[in-house]
């Protein structure tokens, strides 16, 4: 059983005490852990960290406009309405709603602290807690959804995996924006009530093929029977747009006919 302490000591031990971290976790990785998520988030905590998640939710996504289809755009829209849930719903940066299965448990237990701060987009929010919380959720626009990434790489901050691969390590989505690709255009309920444009990134079951330009920035550990691995936000980003560039095709899925993955490396949505 994982403890707190043993928690605790992994972080001292990758040199993360002090600095602002995004975390991307698969909780069952640790076998056990005493106190549960909510310990893992103190740990964190208690080493002077401010911890970012992804606080994605597809409860507020409606369908485009009538006559707005991007081209490019990762969307099939001959398939017809899809996002029928965010009919008449309108985000709220005070909300705990979140897509739990794709995110995870310790994403919904930032959302459930009163002191957390959640970003300004309706379908892929950040949430912060933390001394650098409110700095780096600040920026996070329905159109700019990476922002929050792009601080916690001005602040020195690192991106954790926590039992999970680069398939979910979202920076690597900004790194696609920094390479000169455009993010895909979903759309959500304005405050007015009316469907908005808002961006977010593509496919990433392709990620994993960056890991040899990764690893030399890659620190491990294993706590439990959990693997870690870390990366310095600012460096990944240079590191994997530069590769990127290099080979457009190297963040391509294993699926030939994935239209996110085909759109990615055109560049994004045009029109």
């Amino acid at each position: 059983m994982v403890t707190e302490q043993n928690l605790r000591a992994a972080i001292r031990t990758l040199g993360l005490s002090s600095l602002p971290v995004c975390l991307h976790t698969s909780f069952r990785s640790f076998g056990g852990v005493e106190g549960g998520p909510e310990a893992v988030l103190r740990a964190f905590l208690a080493e002077g960290c401010t911890v970012l998640v992804p606080a994605f939710s597809d409860d507020f996504a409606v369908d485009p406009p009538p006559g707005i289809r991007p081209k490019r755009n990762g969307w099939n829209y001959e398939e017809g309405p899809r996002n029928p849930q965010g009919a008449g719903r309108v985000y709220a940066a005070d909300t705990n709603e979140i897509t739990l299965p794709e995110m995870g448990i310790l994403p919904a237990t930032v959302l459930a602290r009163k002191d957390r701060i959640r970003g300004n987009h309706p379908l892929c929010s950040f949430a912060a807690i933390g001394p650098l919380a409110g700095s780096i959720i600040a920026r996070q626009t329905p159109i700019d959804v990476f922002a929050p990434l792009r601080a916690l790489a001005e602040a020195g901050g690192w991106v954790v995996l926590i039992g999970t691969g680069l398939h979910s390590m979202t920076l690597l989505h900004a790194a696609e924006e920094l390479a000169g690709r455009r993010p895909f255009i979903r759309w959500a309920n304005g405050p007015g009530g009316k469907p908005i444009g808002v961006s977010m990134g593509g496919c990433s079951l392709g990620f994993e093929k960056l890991a040899p330009a990764l690893a030399p920035l890659e620190k491990k550990w294993t706590v439990g029977r959990s693997a870690w691995r870390a990366f310095p936000a600012a460096e990944t980003l240079e590191t994997a747009s530069a590769a990127i560039r290099a080979d457009p095709e190297i963040t391509r899925c294993a699926d030939e006919n994935c239209p996110r993955c085909g759109d990615q490396v055109l560049g994004g949505p045009v029109g």
